[in-house]
């Protein structure tokens, strides 16, 4: 079924941002970028998902790597003892001494979904033959592995989440431009403009859609 998903804003980057937008997605692609009563009207059997904030194109995450590999997401149930932020450094070198491979796949499915939590639906790679496990939970996960050097240099220090930490602009954090037939990745973010993704202040995303899939909602 063609869903359409409205939204306040839709930016899609390399092309005008869009006032009372939607965004039509049919299959894995994109069907229509337009105003909501145009694109409604183009398509009147859709079903039709509203949300606050704006529609962008789905996030590029540049240090997942880092992410998966050198930091150990705790499950919830081991939130009372460890918290519910990825652990680095030191506090990761504790866990990873003693963590066998069923712990060590579980920190990195975890790690994938609180990705997809922040509007991420590309990573950066490579990720190669010397650690097949990972290769294989990346590729189950759906999310896209670009291979070329990021657009910014990637900040050191402890890697975050959040894909805006990295510094970049929605456009070079953006996994690709919304185009008409390409494949439907999208960020939904609660803020009200471009202008808010940037910051030290929450950016929440309250929907991930990754192949025209809704693979996180937040309400």
């Amino acid at each position: 079924m063609l869903t359409i998903h409205a939204a306040p804003l839709v930016l899609p980057v390399g092309a005008a941002a869009v006032a009372g937008g939607a965004v039509a997605v049919d299959g894995d692609r994109i069907a229509a970028i337009g105003p909501y009563e145009e694109v409604a009207a183009a398509h009147p059997a859709a079903r039709v998902r509203r949300w606050p904030g704006l529609i962008a194109p789905g996030l590029r995450q540049d240090r997942a790597r880092e992410l998966l590999t050198r930091c150990y997401h705790p499950d919830p149930r081991e939130a009372d003892e460890l918290g519910e932020l990825p652990l680095w450094g030191e506090d990761f070198e504790r866990i990873a001494v003693t963590m066998d491979a069923t712990r060590r796949a579980g920190s990195v499915r975890r790690g994938l979904q609180r990705m997809l939590r922040h509007g991420t639906t590309h990573v950066a790679g490579p990720f190669g033959a010397d650690d097949p496990a990972l290769r294989a939970a990346v590729a189950r996960s759906g999310l896209v592995v670009r291979v070329a050097p990021p657009p910014v240099p990637v900040r050191e220090g402890v890697p975050d989440l959040d894909p805006f930490a990295a510094g970049g602009d929605l456009a070079r954090t953006a996994g690709a431009p919304l185009t008409v037939g390409g494949r439907a990745d999208l960020a939904v973010l609660d803020v009200p403009d471009e202008a808010a993704l940037y910051g030290d202040w929450p950016r929440p995303c309250v929907a991930t859609v990754l192949a025209g899939r809704l693979v996180h909602r937040a309400r």
